[in-house]
């Protein structure tokens, strides 16, 4: 089998593994970085967002022989102890009911706001628009957003 070698939250990373293997499972089964996670496989959900070059990208199509050589943020590197804005303002607004989406909510959030860092209602709706909540957090998370905008660290 090849190998690859990538940059996950600033760190160099040389793996193993079959040319087509998504970087998803690289993230997860290889690097333990388990806050990514799986929703559909085929890039609608939004569950697998994480960052290259500040660009929110779905990591289950990305294959890691693509992923070589580039860099990628994922959700313990935005902000390992859960100061990043985005993720104080999710807490405070109680965005997450199961949970499980929120990770690729909160990096396609971030990702917004580093590009618009007042967004209207229209434009939150329309950047979170491929990220699916089966419990329905969407107002929830429209509050968070605003919050997280207006925090004073941005």
């Amino acid at each position: 089998m090849p190998t690859y070698s990538l940059t996950v939250n600033c760190r160099s990373h040389t793996v193993t593994a079959e040319p087509d293997t998504p970087l998803l499972w690289i993230l997860r089964d290889e690097l333990q970085l388990t806050g990514t996670k799986f929703g559909c496989g085929e890039g609608v959900c939004g569950a697998c967002t994480v960052h290259e070059a500040g660009t929110p990208l779905r990591s289950c199509l990305v294959r890691v022989s693509d992923a070589a050589g580039r860099s990628f943020i994922t959700i313990e590197g935005l902000s390992a102890d859960g100061s990043h804005p985005c993720q104080r303002a999710w807490i405070e607004e109680d965005v997450a009911q199961c949970g499980y989406c929120q990770p690729g909510m909160i990096m396609t959030a971030a990702a917004l706001l580093d590009a618009n860092a007042s967004p209207t209602d229209a434009e939150i709706d329309a950047a979170m628009t491929g990220c699916v909540c089966r419990c329905g957090t969407f107002q929830s998370m429209r509050r968070a957003i605003k919050r997280a905008a207006t925090a004073e660290e941005r």
